[in-house]
């Protein structure tokens, strides 16, 4: 099994959503993927990053530095996203879903 995990500007900082399959909604990574593997059936993880940038400014704001405050939130979201992760490769991602998209 596969599962992509990926950054999501749409999604608040905290926020872990798991989807089973989708669009890449304008993502370019999972653009790439879905032309890599001819489909977009493909489970994926997403990681909400949140906003908080001026306009067109999106890519020094992904690559760039997260403030004290917003590194707490990242840390307790990586520790729940390895519990996701433990879950979709024993449980399988609709169990998975079911669990932690909330």
């Amino acid at each position: 099994n596969t599962l992509v995990i990926l950054d999501d500007l749409a999604l608040p900082i905290d926020t872990l959503r798991l989807r089973s399959g989708g669009s890449h909604a304008g993502h370019n990574g999972l653009k790439h993927i879905d032309e890599t593997l001819q489909t977009n059936q493909y489970p994926r993880l997403r990681f909400g990053i949140g906003s908080n940038f001026p306009k067109g400014r999106q890519i020094e704001f992904v690559l760039g530095r997260w403030s004290p405050s917003e590194l707490v939130v990242v840390k307790e979201k990586i520790l729940k996203s390895i519990d996701v992760i433990e879950s979709f490769a024993t449980q399988g991602v609709a169990k998975t879903m079911s669990l932690f998209n909330r």
